[in-house]
């Protein structure tokens, strides 16, 4: 919060000029325009907008005269609503809490804070009782690459792979990022978290290869070909077993255990079908 008091040479104070309390105010936040009123902006007193709207605070405007707000400009529909209301309203997918908390935070809205903490409870509860869903798919492919013998020579080598896909599905988003952050891809030499190609919070999908002997490192930037790591243990996942194993070691931490109803035992063997189920 601190930060907000560093007072450019170019800002200017509202007090002087303060409209009325119903008159409509333009926000500029992030780039993102508000319009609102004095009286919504200064409905918590003790917070940072009641304080900049009061006139206690300097703020600053962009070049078309609007107050000026270097925050992010998306999230903040939710902070005006909640002046508006004083309830908390997000939608049922909404993903960015993280995000809105630190917002929040910076404009010291006290009763949003503890909205929003009261909210991540609910949430937290709501995901005790999970489902897991593992489908595992692997093949063969040949993959062609050129081997450097000689400063001027080269030649045409080929080999065999084998190429990994895993499609995971959870009902417990906060799961999948716990996994996301134990999981990484292994591209262009540096390792990448997993948690980057969450498009949907429910549903992963993971596509790698092993380990080809023979093929040069810089192979598997040109081919695009990736590796999947696990951390903290820093162990490369060259089969399902080891990819299982892992997952299950992770999962079963979380609270999970083995659906002795699904799937069929034969599956679960040959490691192509993994389902596991959370009660609490």
């Amino acid at each position: 919060m601190r930060e907000c008091f560093a007072v450019q040479a170019r800002t200017i104070f509202l007090h002087p000029s303060l409209p009325a309390m119903s008159d409509p105010i333009t926000l500029n936040v992030g780039g993102k325009l508000y319009t609102t009123s004095l009286a919504t902006l200064t409905s918590f007193p003790d917070s940072m907008l009641g304080a900049m709207f009061s006139g206690k605070m300097p703020t600053k405007r962009d070049s078309q005269g609007n107050c000026f707000i270097d925050r992010d400009g998306k999230v903040f529909r939710y902070i005006l609503n909640f002046l508006r209301t004083s309830h908390l309203d997000l939608p049922e997918d909404f993903q960015e809490m993280g995000l809105l908390r630190r917002e929040a935070d910076f404009y010291q809205v006290q009763p949003l804070i503890e909205a929003l903490q009261e909210k991540e409870v609910e949430l937290s509860k709501a995901e005790k009782n999970a489902m897991l869903n593992i489908t595992l798919n692997q093949r063969v492919q040949t993959v062609h690459f050129t081997v450097r013998e000689a400063p001027q020579i080269y030649s045409l080598s080929s080999s065999s792979m084998e190429v990994f896909n895993a499609n995971i599905f959870s009902t417990s988003c906060l799961f999948l990022k716990l996994l996301g952050s134990k999981l990484f891809y292994c591209s262009n030499g540096n390792l990448s978290s997993i948690t980057s190609h969450l498009q949907d919070p429910n549903h992963l999908t993971l596509d790698w290869v092993a380990n080809v002997e023979g093929l040069p490192e810089e192979e598997y930037t040109k081919q695009n070909l990736k590796r999947l790591w696990v951390v903290p243990a820093n162990k490369q996942i060259n089969s399902f077993q080891v990819f299982v194993e892992e997952v299950l070691k992770i999962a079963l931490s979380d609270g999970f255990c083995i659906d002795s109803s699904h799937p069929h035992a034969v599956d679960f063997m040959n490691n192509k079908i993994i389902r596991l189920i959370r009660y609490r």
